[in-house]
């Protein structure tokens, strides 16, 4: 008995010590769930797609991509929350997402979310059939004021900032009528092929219609013109105090151990510092200070959801 007893503990004494950092798991070690919480074709989608296989070769695994849209990316949300805290499971959140918070139709708290990185911001517009009856803002507004209700803005979805900025019109006197399209193909056909006047929507999400001529932006909400559209006024310039531009990042649940959250960034940013995701994110017309990282970016979010409940508050959006 001696003698066994001696050679397991020179067996064990061989392997090393047992402890918490030997059992621990190598993160990652098996491909991470990527949820995109809204339909393929679109910004959300596109962004899924680029930054996952960019960031493959850093982590070392795939980010398989699936699309959960519905709820104004609420029910891909509702996924996310279903899985454990682990980093195995990870999805795309935009600023629409977030606007269902203060609008009270989101069933989570911003602090029941690890905000990871945010990937993107860009501005959004309005825009109309290029062969259509709409040449300017003024000929959309003139119309709105003489026709209340009867324009249909395809958006992507009830409580999203595109929904907010449709009300923030009809408070001005341009009453029009939010047509929800989660899915964005189905969105660009809507406006394309007339089911809806009016698409609320980034100028980068429908660059082949721009390019194409089947689309014509006549607004940009944001402080200034921006240069590629150097024709095209901006709310500001029109006396329409309101911006809301359009946020991508991607999130994990609450409880994800910090090691994890920080991995996934530092890939993030990785990623992001390539030629490749640069030259997208200029074409997507994307802001140049887009990133940011896990430390600012749920302070960040926390502020705009306090600018969205003033929002909400002051248009008296929220029954």
């Amino acid at each position: 008995m001696k003698i066994v007893t001696g050679f397991v503990v020179a067996a064990l004494a061989l392997l090393g010590p047992i402890g918490p950092a030997a059992a621990q798991e190598k993160y990652p070690s098996r491909p991470i769930d990527f949820i995109c919480t809204w339909g393929t074709g679109g910004g959300a989608d596109a962004m899924a797609r680029q930054i996952g296989s960019l960031a493959q070769p850093v982590l070392g695994v795939a980010l398989p991509v699936s699309n959960v849209p519905g709820a104004s990316g609420n029910t891909g949300m509702a996924q996310l929350l279903a899985s454990k805290p682990d980093g195995y499971t990870i999805a795309v959140y935009i600023q629409d997402t977030l606007m269902t918070i203060p609008m009270g139709l989101a069933r989570y708290k911003v602090d029941d979310v690890e905000w990871v990185t945010r990937t993107q911001v860009a501005d959004s517009f309005l825009f109309v059939k290029s062969d259509g009856p709409f040449k300017t803002i003024q000929d959309l507004f003139k119309h709105a004021q003489a026709n209340p209700g009867k324009l249909r803005v395809a958006a992507t979805g009830f409580g999203t900032v595109d929904d907010v900025t449709v009300r923030f019109l009809e408070k001005k006197g341009y009453k029009m009528t939010t047509v929800p399209y989660p899915k964005p193909g189905e969105r660009y056909a809507a406006a394309l092929g007339g089911h809806a006047e009016v698409l609320y929507e980034q100028a980068g999400d429908v660059l082949q219609y721009l390019k194409a001529g089947q689309l014509r932006p006549l607004v940009i909400f944001a402080e200034k013109r921006h240069p590629a559209f150097a024709d095209v006024p901006s709310s500001k310039e029109l006396g329409l105090d309101i911006t809301l531009p359009q946020f991508r990042g991607i999130v994990t649940k609450k409880g994800t151990p910090p090691d994890r959250v920080r991995a996934m960034a530092d890939a993030f940013k990785k990623a992001m510092d390539t030629p490749h995701w640069k030259k997208f994110a200029e074409e997507w017309y994307f802001a140049p200070d887009s990133y940011m990282g896990s430390e600012q970016f749920g302070k960040w979010v926390a502020g705009e959801v306090d600018t969205l409940g003033r929002l909400v508050k002051e248009f008296g959006l929220r029954k």
